[in-house]
C-alpha cells in the first residue's frame, strides 16, 4: 500500500454524510497524525473549502503522490482498494476479474 503523505490527493472509499461527501470525492492531505489518521481538505472548483475531515487510512486511497508529482495507475488504485478488503471480498474481486478477462 502507498503510504499517504502531506499534499497527496486522495479519493474517499466511503460516504461521509455528515460532511455531504460521497465515495469517490477527492481531497488533499493537509496534516498527518499518529495511528494512521490524516486531516483531509475537500474543496470546490474555486478552491473554497467544503470540508476538513480527520480520516483513517482505511477510508481513502492515494490517487496522486505529491512527492513524485504523478497519478497512480489504475492497477495501483485497484490494489490499494483490495488491501482494504477482507479475504472473502478479495476472492470475489478475483472471480469478477476472471469473468471480465474471459469476455
Amino acid at each position: 500500500m502507498i503510504q499517504p503523505e502531506l499534499f497527496d490527493i486522495v479519493e474517499l472509499l466511503v460516504d461521509l454524510p455528515e460532511y455531504n461527501l460521497r465515495a469517490g470525492t477527492q481531497g488533499t492531505i493537509v496534516e498527518s497524525y499518529q495511528n494512521n489518521a490524516y486531516e483531509v481538505e475537500f474543496s470546490d472548483s474555486t478552491g473554497e473549502t467544503l470540508a476538513l475531515c480527520t480520516l483513517s487510512s482505511q477510508q481513502f486511497i492515494v490517487v496522486w503522490q505529491a512527492k513524485t508529482k504523478t497519478w497512480l495507475s489504475v492497477p495501483d488504485r485497484v490494489a490499494a482498494i483490495l488491501n482494504n478488503l477482507d479475504n472473502k471480498r478479495q476472492e470475489e474481486v478475483l472471480d469478477f476479474a476472471r469473468f471480465l478477462y474471459l469476455k
